[in-house]
């Protein structure tokens, strides 16, 4: 895996490299030309004896050992080459930039399995095929540019696309962003974002690595290394953020159940996130945003100060914080008409504070002073400052680096004025700031960063089930949806209240059932999926008479295999679903049950296994929660009975992973109980 040839070689050869600056071989080695690589450069290429100065051999059969190779020929030789050099030059890490391989069909798939077969031989490391590179302090083994100054602090970038690591560099140089160690795994064909993360974990030294981490990624292969070492990384004091492209809706299951047309790889993705303590980013605007928050001191609260010149910029910041829930209290009272006596009439501040066009740069210090020491309320300050061309502000700017040296509050610098003020922000950035360009795009971030909880601890399931019943009904079960008898045994087992339920199938049945079970009852038809959709089920009941007439409507409706009768319950519909994904696991949904769970589109997620704190999490977050505090004079819901049994269901899934789907829907809830009225479950062995 990562080694000290690929970290840190004495000596390179760039197999296909070339004069021609244009082409990928002859880019990177003129790269590695320009950073004044220390150690020992070859080339290897069949037509030419000296490439850019530097000595060239027709093949690789003529080199002595090299430590890395940089690797730039057709798809189709590689594996030969990476075979000499691995077996016969004790080359212990390659760096494969050709496309070609395994995005390109079954041919460079098995290309891309021979070499990284060859190279797993030898316990070496390979980054690619199909990447621009690597790059750190040592060498630019990339091939395309800009290549960032170096900053051992600055951010360490792991990219699976390669233009995307280009562009992300290109953003954020302007804004002062810096660079430490960028990786472009490209096909990740023994080296992903995954393994990666794991190096920078297991070698994490907080006095000399970045501790910022900007991840961009096509597919998560790993989710559970991605998690252990993510996490890891976060406990130790680093920030990460990070996009997954290529998160689509899961439509092909949108019949089986709620859930299933509900879940989808987005939503997989934030849930993995969000127990790893990853900030999620959609957009490289977004991700470089909560890169350039990272570079300043942690907001320890929710409490926004925001400083401007500007209105319409100062309203636009606000709505962005007030709609993410971070907030811009009004400041009132003796020390804020203390502060008023200092600004020209006019100025404002109530927060955001306005000192208006005409502030000076001694107005700015006085504001800042007082949100740092008088304003307790206050956690953070953002400051809007751009440049009308009128005067120089650079004095203006120099007040706010003063500041942010000084204050323990967090300042976040918006200078918007890139053309007006060009020279002045120039100067700012090369103090080491880094400033945002945009005020609603740092709003945005901090509101990401804001609702991304801390890591979550890695656990075993706080409550028991009945482990030995769960594997019998299990076990004995074939694949495909269990009958309602089997589904109410796992709810035993696993501890969830339920109602009663009985199964008729004849109309002769009913008069001993309505004996039984009393009235009102629910009488629901077993069959169909989606049982509201085909008139499938009645409430409220009150009669043996109405239950024989329902029972030979129910029985018409097509697919129709029995009736399910119940108790009527009321209360508060709620819903809780389940569905495994691939390699991640078993993914917990929960919301309002009944209709309303697809038309208001309002649920939670969770990766299993869920915590107590999780599980509150997930009910809070609920646009629905007042709903579950109970609101109007109407009851609410025991929150802490609806975290219990989603923690339970938790549990189920990891006694019994075969499930795949699950729906309780409707559990009726209020203050005294939660009872599980309707469960599907689906297994696949």
């Amino acid at each position: 895996m990562i080694n000290q040839s690929l970290l840190n070689p004495k000596s390179i050869v760039i197999v296909g490299g070339s004069d021609n600056i244009k082409k990928p071989g002859g880019k990177v080695l003129k790269n590695i030309i320009d950073g004044r690589f220390a150690g020992r450069l070859l080339v290897v290429n069949q037509r030419e004896t000296l490439v850019q100065g530097v000595a060239c051999v027709a093949s690789v059969d003529e080199i002595d050992s090299v430590e890395l190779a940089i690797i730039s020929i057709p798809a189709r030789f590689c594996p030969e080459v990476v075979k000499t050099l691995a077996t016969e030059k004790e080359t212990r890490a390659f760096i494969i930039l050709s496309a070609g391989f395994g995005e390109a069909g079954e041919q460079g798939k098995l290309w891309e399995k021979e070499i990284v077969a060859t190279v797993n031989s030898v316990n070496g490391c390979l980054i690619g095929p199909n990447c621009i590179g690597f790059l750190n302090a040592n060498y630019h083994g990339v091939f395309t540019t800009p290549i960032p100054p170096y900053d051992a602090k600055g951010c360490d970038l792991i990219s699976s696309s390669g233009a995307t690591a280009v562009f992300l560099i290109e953003a954020g140089i302007p804004s002062g962003l810096k660079f430490s160690n960028v990786f472009s795994v490209g096909n990740s064909a023994q080296i992903g974002v995954e393994e990666v993360l794991e190096y920078m974990d297991l070698t994490h030294d907080p006095e000399k690595d970045s501790c910022i981490k900007l991840l961009y990624l096509e597919s998560v292969a790993k989710p559970e290394k991605l998690l252990k070492h993510a996490s890891s990384l976060i406990r130790k004091g680093v920030r990460i953020a990070a996009i997954k492209a290529g998160s689509t809706v899961a439509g092909s299951r949108a019949a089986a159940s709620h859930t299933g047309a509900m879940t989808n790889s987005d939503m997989v993705v934030r849930a993995l996130f969000r127990k790893a303590g990853i900030v999620y980013c959609s957009s490289r605007e977004e991700l470089l945003s909560v890169a350039s928050v990272f570079h300043y001191k942690e907001l320890k609260g929710k409490n926004i100060a925001v400083i401007t010149h500007a209105g319409g910029s100062a309203v636009m910041l606000t709505d962005a914080l007030s709609l993410g829930g971070l907030q811009v209290p009004a400041l009132a009272g003796p020390d804020a008409d203390e502060l008023l006596s200092f600004l020209h009439p006019g100025s404002s501040v109530t927060n955001p504070i306005d000192f208006l066009a005409t502030g000076s740069a001694e107005q700015l210090g006085i504001i800042i002073d007082y949100c740092e020491s008088k304003f307790d309320q206050i956690d953070a300050m953002v400051v809007v400052f751009g440049s009308p061309g009128l005067f120089d502000v650079a004095n203006v700017y120099a007040v706010i680096s003063d500041k942010l040296k000084s204050c323990s509050k967090p300042i976040y610098p918006v200078l918007p004025s890139v053309i007006n003020a060009q020279k002045e922000i120039r100067e700012f950035l090369s103090t080491g700031h880094v400033n945002f360009p945009d005020e609603v795009e740092l709003g945005r971030a901090l509101v990401a960063i804001h609702k991304s909880p801390p890591p979550q601890e890695i656990f075993k399931p706080v409550y028991t089930v009945n482990l030995k019943r769960i594997r019998k009904i299990i076990d004995s079960a074939k694949d495909g949806f269990l009958a309602p008898q089997e589904s109410e045994c796992l709810l035993d087992a696993a501890g969830v209240p339920r109602v009663r339920e009985m199964v008729v199938t004849s109309s002769s049945e009913l008069e001993a059932i309505s004996d039984t079970v009393g009235f009102p009852v629910v009488m629901k038809v077993i069959g169909p999926v989606h049982k509201t959709d085909v008139g499938g089920v009645v409430l409220n009941i009150k009669s043996l008479e109405e239950m024989q007439c329902h029972f030979e409507q129910l029985m018409q409706i097509e697919q129709a295999k029995g009736v399910l009768i119940q108790p009527m319950i009321t209360g508060i519909e709620l819903f809780i679903g389940v569905m495994r994904e691939s390699n991640f696991g078993h993914i917990i949904l929960c919301g309002l049950g009944g209709i309303f769970v697809e038309v208001l589109n309002d649920f939670s997620s969770c990766l299993c296994p869920v915590s107590k704190t999780e599980s509150m999490t997930m009910i809070q977050r609920l646009s629905a929660y007042k709903i579950i505090q109970g609101t109007r004079g109407r009851g609410g819901v025991n929150e802490s009975l609806f975290s219990e049994i989603i923690q339970r269901i938790s549990a189920l899934m990891c006694a019994a992973p075969e499930i795949v789907e699950m729906d309780i829907n409707p559990l009726m809830g209020s203050m005294s109980d939660i009872i599980a009225v309707d469960t599907r479950i689906r297994i696949e062995k």
